[in-house]
């Protein structure tokens, strides 16, 4: 079968069509501007990255006018050339950047370690970003993020879209509401299993790479390594901490989120973790995440003591919760109040209890917004984002410190957020930054 890269053709099936797309393309470009829409470019365009793509598009003022992705088969690059036919198309996001004036706004849905190598230089470029979460593969990069977001003055959002939906926000308001007085302490878990970990360690045998598939580029800056189906590309990537931060990373951006904005917390002063020994390659299915962050006005005490706990029916202990015998999500967060708990599923409405039984307090809902349109509105200078990088940065920070936590087990991490290091453990401190590929350093912010 002939490659993706010699023709087009193969994303439809049909020449004609796929000729006509290719002689408008070029055009596009200007099209949208004259429109007064927002030209939007996506990197990423299969699975996550295919609901961005198409929920940002759903705004009447958005034309999409550039798609990458480094695999050109039909169910990646073929699937949104067809959807945006009129797009330009690259497999390369450097090649993409090399265009930047023809756009005004980059969507990046990559595998966690790209999200930073490809995000800050486009805000660089004056671009706004869309970024899946976690935000960033490292803390370093979470800081720069919001360096660059910050001197460049672009728009921002990060892809936690559960913040915007009624649950998440309503949960955010009965806290504020002081429905359960101060808060004490919070538990989260998500107990589901990581059917991403298909191996324990790094593969000795090697598969020939797909003619549509481009694994260098999918690599980025990422340490070589040979291509093995199944294991990398395209989703099990997340159970390898060259590409991931493992559980933690995967759904702390999202079950941590209305825990941070209901609380309105910063960086933590102390994390510790419980997991099992942990080789360099894949993350561990099961580990217990102990914070502890400074108080604030939300909070009982000088300091707030977070616990999340993930890893198949790994859960809080019930009677640490005050939710009395009722049945727990798979995945959510308890707030412990002075006045009663606030059961937080992943996603749900919340729940209030007060003396260990369900409350017959009325909890107001608030409206859902557009996690999506809402940043295209934003970077037309209509209202804005709620999870700007300003305010997503930090929520990262955080999730990652866990993570940097569970490859330093069973130690009481004391972090220095200013000097951006732990101030009793060098292993944990290198763990903030990494080492890039060469030929693929990043560009940092001053």
């Amino acid at each position: 079968m002939p490659s993706v890269r010699i023709s087009r053709r193969r994303f439809l099936g049909q020449s004609a069509v796929m000729g006509g797309a290719a002689s408008l393309s070029a055009l596009s470009w200007t099209r949208a501007a004259e429109a007064g829409k927002l030209r939007v470019a996506s990197v990423g365009v299969g699975g996550k990255g295919w609901s961005d793509l198409t929920e940002v598009a759903a705004s009447p003022k958005v034309e999409v006018v550039a798609l990458c992705d480094i695999d050109e088969s039909p169910e990646f690059l073929g699937r949104a050339v067809k959807r945006f036919p009129r797009a330009k198309v690259f497999t390369d996001w450097r090649k993409l950047l090399d265009e930047a004036r023809s756009f005004d706004a980059l969507i990046v849905s990559t595998p966690d370690h790209m999200h930073a190598p490809i995000s800050l230089p486009a805000m660089q470029l004056g671009k706004h970003v869309f970024c899946q979460k976690p935000l960033t593969h490292t803390v370093f990069e979470a800081r720069q993020m919001q360096r660059a977001a910050k001197k460049n003055k672009v728009v921002t959002q990060m892809g936690n879209q559960i913040q915007s939906t009624s649950e998440y926000r309503t949960a955010v308001k009965a806290v504020h509401d002081g429905l359960i007085g101060k808060v004490k302490e919070v538990h989260s878990w998500q107990a589901g299993a990581m059917d991403w970990i298909l191996a324990d360690d790094r593969p000795k045998d090697v598969d020939k790479i797909p003619e549509t598939v481009h694994w260098d580029l999918w690599l980025g800056v990422a340490p070589g390594r040979p291509y093995k189906s199944r294991l990398y590309h395209s989703f099990n990537w997340r159970g390898w901490q060259d590409f991931s931060n493992g559980q933690l990373g995967d759904f702390g951006c999202h079950i941590l989120d209305p825990v941070f904005l209901a609380l309105e917390l910063g960086a933590p002063i102390r994390v510790r973790a419980e997991a099992p020994a942990i080789n360099r390659e894949v993350w561990t299915k099961k580990s217990k995440v102990a914070y502890e962050f400074p108080g604030t006005k939300y909070t009982a005490g000088k300091t707030l003591k977070l616990t999340w706990y993930d890893g198949v029916g790994h859960m809080p202990p019930r009677d640490a919760l005050g939710v009395g015998d009722a049945k727990l999500p798979g995945s959510g967060s308890v707030l412990v109040g002075e006045k009663g708990s606030l059961l937080i599923p992943h996603v749900a409405m919340p729940r209030l209890f007060e003396g260990g039984e369900a409350s017959k307090a009325k909890i107001e809902a608030v409206p859902p917004g557009n996690h999506y349109v809402g940043w295209a509105d934003a970077c037309r200078g209509v209202g804005k984002t709620g999870s700007h990088f300003g305010y997503s940065g930090p929520l990262t920070e955080a999730v990652l410190l866990g993570s940097i936590a569970i490859r330093v087990p069973e130690t009481t991490l004391r972090w220095d957020a200013a000097k951006l290091k732990f101030t009793n453990s060098e292993a944990a401190t290198a763990l903030v930054t990494k080492k890039y590929r060469k030929g693929w350093e990043v560009k940092w912010v001053e």
